[in-house]
């Protein structure tokens, strides 16, 4: 309830309790006065009698002389029912509470009593309490103000580390930077490990890239450095089949035998080249179930071509069968018992073999050579590595990179095994399908 109800409730009751109080004495015109229990409020009440045309007959004292307001259009509703509440702003400067009712008096007459209360220490209280209260709200406001901002510095912080990495990093190009977050596992958490993962790829994926490139570097100057050479030496054949007088025929012959071998080389070095750029390109290989034992026998018959007078042995389990591709398999065994003939003396011993170990084909091309030093070994499927003299001949160093580039594009291996003075074993090995 509010005060104004409760105020309203209070002069209600003083009305509906003047028929019980005790009838005073008479004044002169005749009409009994009733008594107001005035201790019953707060702020003291105030009375006036008016007779039923609206007259003012009695009013209180403390009015001086000034009778509580009352209409004709209220003065009808309380001749008509049993009482009426009013607000009144019209007393001196004080809003009014009154409450007016008939009041049957002896002899039959009947008047309208009013009974009211000012309302200025109401007023009071009320414009006090909004004083209060917008100080009050003011202060929440500004405190509110404050802690909100405070709490939105301490919860973006993280952020702002975020911000700044991201700045610093961009502007460095150091993708080894991580955001320092040791707070709870909420947004702000999730978003600072998601960068820092995100950091985590982009070095991976930047370091990928800077060493493609360097390789992609080194692969340019170490091809133009093996072109240089067989092209000069195209050249300075062709220089001196424009000499005047020119040469005679014996020593033009020579030259031209020399030109016809250069430029085999040149395509080779081309050959090599192009089957590198088609695995660095990522072209993937079709796979499929291949006959190994099929395989095998083809390399052996072309080695036995390529080289009529050396012994290759060639051994193989039957029915071999891997998950591979048949011409990249049978170039990669060509490519090592090439090599084998190649750094072998005439005399030594080549052997092919193939076998099921588990769940895959393991295919050995064997030498009994010079073997390869540790040195060198960690090397050789290096594009463009070449050992000593002895052991390189004309080649480019390309052979065994190749070899390499294609067994992992059919998820396969390639491994080298070698002992000085023993010999050299390569090791190829491809899943097996069953």
């Amino acid at each position: 309830r509010t005060g104004l109800q409760e105020i309203e409730e209070k002069l209600a009751a003083t009305g509906r309790i003047l028929n019980l109080m005790e009838r005073p004495p008479l004044p002169p015109d005749g009409i009994p006065l009733p008594k107001i229990p005035r201790e019953r409020f707060p702020s003291q009440p105030y009375w006036s009698v008016r007779a039923t045309d609206g007259t003012v007959l009695r009013s209180d004292p403390n009015l001086d002389n000034v009778a509580l307001p009352l209409n004709d259009a209220a003065r009808q509703k309380i001749l008509l029912g049993d009482g009426i509440s009013q607000e009144i702003d019209a007393i001196g400067d004080e809003r009014f509470l009154i409450y007016s009712r008939r009041w049957q008096v002896p002899g039959g007459h009947e008047v309208i009593v009013q009974v009211g209360v000012s309302l200025a220490e109401y007023d009071r209280s009320l414009r006090r309490l909004a004083r209060m209260l917008t100080l009050g709200s003011g202060v929440i406001v500004l405190l509110a103000f404050g802690v909100g901002w405070w709490l939105a510095g301490y919860t973006l912080r993280p952020i702002d580390r975020l911000t700044h990495t991201a700045r610093a990093i961009g502007e460095a190009q150091d993708f080894s930077r991580r955001v320092d977050y040791d707070g709870p596992p909420d947004e702000i958490g999730r978003l600072a490990t998601t960068f820092n993962l995100m950091l985590e790829r982009l070095q991976t994926a930047f370091r990928q890239v800077e060493e493609s490139l360097g390789r992609q570097k080194q692969f340019v100057a170490d091809a133009s450095h093996e072109l240089r050479t067989p092209l000069t030496t195209i050249r300075g054949n062709l220089g001196l089949l424009q000499r005047q007088p020119p040469p005679d025929a014996d020593e033009q012959t020579d030259i031209v035998a020399d030109m016809v071998a250069e430029t085999e080389r040149l395509m080779r070095l081309v050959h090599n080249l192009l089957a590198l750029a088609r695995t660095d390109a990522g072209r993937a290989l079709p796979l499929s179930p291949i006959s190994v034992t099929e395989v095998m026998a083809d390399v052996c018959r072309q080695a036995q071509i390529l080289s009529p007078g050396r012994e290759i042995i060639c051994q193989s389990e039957p029915a071999l069968t891997a998950q591979g591709n048949r011409d990249a398999l049978k170039q990669v065994l060509l490519a090592l018992v090439d090599n084998a003939l190649n750094h072998t003396e005439p005399g030594a011993e080549i052997s092919l073999s193939a076998a099921r170990v588990d769940d895959h084909i393991r295919m050995t091309v064997r030498d009994t050579g010079a073997g390869i030093p540790p040195s060198q070994a960690a090397h050789i499927f290096e594009r463009f590595y070449r050992g000593d003299a002895a052991r390189t001949g004309g080649g480019a160093g390309l052979g065994l990179s190749i070899a390499r580039a294609l067994m992992r594009a059919q998820r396969g291996d390639i491994a080298v095994q070698s002992v000085l003075g023993v010999g050299t074993t390569f090791i190829v090995t491809l899943p097996a399908s069953e």
